[in-house]
């Protein structure tokens, strides 16, 4: 197994790839200006930092997880920290294209730390990088021009509250490009809501239920290999309605079946669909329905 080597800062990241820094905590690298050598990059890494990385030219494969990243020409990928990557050696080319850097701590006290927490693309699958178009792309070279600009200006006054200025702009691009491809890909989505559907059933089928409770988000999404979010985000964006929202409609719509078997009590089909409390299945089924377990029971 490789070791896998961490750097917490943008400078130290920077001093052992040999790259020039103009700031300790954020940084834009210039891949095509920088000569860094392949052989020494680890096989296994983890930032203490935010790392975006657009991809110009095809450089080899990333892995997170168990999968790699849809990671071809014309691409962003946003790494959080403390995320770890993995390269593979043998199909590694030098890179071409550009990487923002920041650190957390830039970013105290200010708006853009509040709102970091909304920019849910980076906690995405691996799968879902983010595809640009051409005049995306010429959006997000502008916004980089900027950033570089003021990292290469001289520190003043201003420079902070610019440098982060223009990456919540970069941000909220990226945010507005991850939407317009939920919508390009609405052929893939829609596969993805099927499936969705599909596990769904097949869990609450099954012996599951009894075994593990009721099926949650990271369940339905690593079954689906994407992460969490972007399945919430996905399905928010599709039907109106969060991963979370879609399992209980699904649990309500079995229960509903199962409340026709009159030889069950109301507390038997509760465990059967994964409830430790029955009286949690009630006010579940309550708020979905607007009548309790028992009274849709005496009603139909």
């Amino acid at each position: 197994m490789s070791k896998q080597v961490r750097y917490e800062t943008p400078g130290e990241h920077h001093s052992a790839f040999g790259i020039e820094i103009f700031h300790p905590l954020v940084s834009l690298i210039d891949f095509s200006e920088t000569d860094i050598d392949i052989v020494n990059i680890p096989e296994e890494y983890s930032f203490g930092f935010y790392y975006i990385a657009f991809k110009e030219s095809n450089c080899g494969k990333l892995k997170y997880g168990c999968n790699y990243y849809d990671y071809d020409e014309e691409t962003l990928i946003f790494l959080a920290p403390n995320q770890i990557i993995k390269t593979d050696p043998s199909a590694l080319i030098n890179p071409q294209g550009k990487a923002l850097l920041f650190h957390p701590s830039l970013l105290h006290g200010t708006s853009l730390g509040r709102k970091m927490k909304d920019y849910s693309y980076f906690s995405y699958n691996v799968n879902e990088a983010l595809h640009v178009s051409r005049q995306e792309k010429t959006i997000i070279m502008d916004c980089l021009r900027n950033i570089d600009y003021e990292l290469k200006h001289g520190m003043d006054n201003h420079s902070k509250g610019l440098i982060i200025a223009n990456i919540e702009i970069f941000l909220d691009y990226c945010k507005r490009f991850y939407e317009r491809q939920f919508i390009t890909r609405s052929h893939v989505n829609n596969d993805t809501l099927s499936r969705f559907e599909t596990v769904l059933h097949d869990y609450f089928h099954s012996s599951l239920p009894k075994e593990s409770g009721l099926p949650t988000v990271k369940y339905c999404a690593d079954k689906l290999n994407f992460s969490a979010s972007y399945l919430s985000d996905l399905l928010r964006k599709e039907t109106g309605k969060s991963a979370m929202e879609h399992i209980q409609l699904k649990m309500t719509e079995i229960a509903k079946e199962k409340l026709f078997d009159k030889n069950k009590t109301v507390s038997e089909i509760a465990y059967e669909l994964g409830f430790e409390y029955p009286q949690y299945f009630s006010r579940l089924f309550k708020k979905q329905v607007g009548m309790s377990p028992n009274q849709y029971r005496m009603e139909n």
